[in-house]
């Protein structure tokens, strides 16, 4: 069907909730081409868009519809109803009734359903997939986007978000039901288990092993902002459990749909700090802590000789990582077939670090279920999970869960926190010292927004461009280029090709001379084409003239085209 003719099928669905009649019956030609042309599609994290009608948005027949396709795929594993799935919620619009409904869908199939009974985090999500033998479970969540949006993240029976081999047959199964208004989830609703402070105690147990010195003084100030999200139903107490001092930003602790107390809800934005620094100057906080909505993303701000400064998920993730490493060794618990998982898009600095301490270190691509993947190669055998960690402000300490988990890192950070201060040294101290032995590096990003239709053309023709053309960027030489999609490394020196192993992904990746390198990436939940740098240098001001230099070169080239 063309988007018109989808359309009208919608229009004339007689039982279409109110709300999304009514938004039909407002749209315009071009409104009605971005609602229906094309369908929502799994990317990084899963499945997101705006809420709205159409097969291109977040609704309640959309979560049907993918739910219907999710459950019969798991039917395709042994004892799937028995072992069942299970389903958390943030706070966004709709989050609960997309996860209602889901539940209902699957418990009219005759699976067995745990639902969480209000809102909790994905790490927690995943690890209830994992504590009660699930063989599936969904998250219903957009992660750090703006309000506009929903999601819908789905696990396998590991508690890892599905890897694009097994996500590519929920799609087929979706693809193959026609009619979205004609899904039963009518039946077997007391298959639906209601779940909550029970699997709070046993996964905050799980989360509090994690701790190497519990015995530090913790005589520092922290504030914490879930930004409306879901950390807030029990990161302060947790915290606070361990002894830490930590005050809530209270305005921010409320389960608001609007986000109306934020300036943004992605602590990757300087701007989620506001308040939080705010507070901490009227109270005199060390450290800032602000997790995203649905509480895997962890950003931070450090004081530092009077003024906050604003860390960087790889900055963080060297801080944590080193810690780690330096205490595991000291206490003779670091393992001697260790590994360390990391994305190509994010530092090589945590690398350098895993490296000196013995760990072998996997490249993975963008997303965490590649990171959970490995966790589970682990689990059969191949060696000892240590610690991974992508740029975009997430981490997993202990393979509990398979996801980003924010409560952990807030942990772990908050320990590194106070180990540096019986040493006289504040967390920018620390990194500091981290630089002055590997070297200063330096990561940036440039997000080029490109919405809608005519925004997905642009972006499939700059990746064309890079794909095809020998590209110069000014001042920089380039050595290798990987082009993830086509499965091939090219030495650009010799012109040498070799096979990546990696799954195929729209991504282009250039290394350069001095540990330099860039990546172009298509972002899998947002209208956007992210640009990702990394240089190394002698000096903090020659690492930050140096990433500008190279931004300014790769996006003349962009800008071009």
């Amino acid at each position: 069907m063309n988007y018109l003719e989808k359309y009208n099928l919608w229009a004339n669905y007689k039982d279409l909730a109110a709300d999304l009649k009514a938004e039909l019956n407002k749209m315009d030609d071009k409104a009605k081409q971005e609602a229906f042309t094309t369908d929502l599609e799994f990317g990084t994290g899963g499945l997101r868009g705006i809420l709205g009608a159409g097969t291109n948005r977040m609704n309640v027949y959309i979560v049907a519809k993918a739910t219907l396709g999710f459950g019969r795929y798991l039917e395709t594993f042994k004892d799937a109803h028995q072992r069942g799935v299970a389903i958390s919620f943030d706070n966004r619009h709709y989050s609960k009734e997309f996860s209602r409904m889901s539940a209902e869908v699957l418990a009219t199939l005759g699976f067995k359903v745990y639902l969480f009974e209000a809102l909790r985090p994905t790490p927690e999500l995943s690890f209830a997939v994992r504590h009660f033998g699930c063989v599936g479970g969904i998250m219903i969540t957009a992660s750090h986007n703006p309000k506009e949006y929903n999601g819908y993240k789905i696990y396998d029976e590991t508690g890892c978000q599905l890897v694009p081999k097994e996500a590519d047959k929920v799609i087929a199964e979706i693809n193959k039901i026609t009619d979205y208004f004609a899904i039963d989830h009518s039946k077997n609703h007391d298959l639906i288990q209601i779940i909550g402070k029970d699997v709070d105690d046993i996964y905050i147990n799980e989360v509090k092993k994690i701790v190497l010195r519990p015995n530090l003084p913790k005589n520092f100030k922290m504030v914490y902002t879930p930004l409306h999200g879901t950390g807030q139903v029990f990161a302060v107490d947790v915290l606070r459990s361990c002894g830490y001092d930590v005050t809530p930003v209270a305005s921010q602790m409320t389960c608001d749909p609007d986000f109306s107390g934020v300036k943004t809800s992605n602590p990757e934005n300087k701007e989620a700090f506001d308040e939080g620094i705010e507070l901490a100057s009227q109270i005199g906080a060390d450290i800032v802590l602000a997790t995203d909505p649905d509480a895997d993303r962890l950003g931070i701000a450090v004081l530092h000789n009077g003024k906050y400064h604003l860390f960087t998920g790889n900055q963080t993730a060297a801080l944590v990582l080193n810690y780690i490493l330096m205490t595991r060794k000291e206490l003779n618990t670091l393992p001697k077939d260790g590994y360390v998982f990391t994305t190509n898009v994010s530092s090589s600095l945590p690398v350098m670090i895993a490296k000196k301490y013995g760990m072998k270190v996997e490249i993975t691509l963008t997303g965490f279920k590649f990171i959970g993947e490995k966790a589970r190669e682990m689990e059969q055998g191949k060696g000892t999970y240590v610690f991974g960690f992508e740029e975009s402000y997430g981490c997993l300490v202990s393979p509990i869960v398979r996801d980003k988990d924010s409560i952990q890192a807030i942990l772990m950070l908050s320990e590194t926190a106070a180990y540096y201060k019986t040493k006289g040294m504040d967390l920018y101290d620390a990194l500091e010292s981290i630089y002055k032995e590997y070297g200063y590096y330096k990561e940036g990003i440039t997000n080029i927004v490109l919405k809608g239709l005519d925004g997905t053309k642009k972006i499939n023709l700059i990746m064309d461009y890079f794909r095809n053309n020998d590209i110069e960027v000014n001042g920089f030489k380039i050595l290798v280029k990987d082009d993830v999609k086509l499965g091939v490394s090219t030495n650009l020196e010799t012109n040498e090709k070799t096979p990546i192993n990696l799954p195929k992904s729209n991504v282009i990746k250039y290394y350069l001379p001095d540990d330099t390198w860039f990546v172009l990436r298509p972002s899998g939940t947002e209208p956007k084409l992210k640009v990702y740098y990394g240089v190394k240098a002698s000096s903090e001001q020659a690492a930050d003239e140096k990433v500008q230099k190279l931004s300014d070169a790769v996006l003349a080239i962009v800008n071009k085209i």
